[in-house]
């Protein structure tokens, strides 16, 4: 019984070691792995910021041009 489980674990190790897959290295330079980490800091930035897809300027409503005393008053057409 024992050697029968002996074969069937090498059995199955021998499989688990064909399907492994070693990973390719990576062969970037320093400037190139430099530039991927800016580049992806700065997607993760807007990724991360809840206004990011809102980016126009506020409105200032304090200079609005009604309020400002050199635009003409409204009138009322009476309709």
């Amino acid at each position: 019984m024992n050697k029968r489980l002996v074969k069937r674990h090498k059995r199955q190790v021998a499989r688990a070691k064909e399907r492994v897959r070693v990973s390719e290295p990576d062969v970037r330079t320093p400037q190139q792995l430099a530039a991927a980490r800016e580049a992806s800091r700065a997607v993760s930035r807007l990724r991360n910021n809840p206004h990011a897809n809102y980016f126009t300027p506020s409105v200032n409503h304090a200079g609005r041009a009604e309020d400002s005393p050199d635009s003409p008053a409204k009138v009322d057409t009476g309709s």
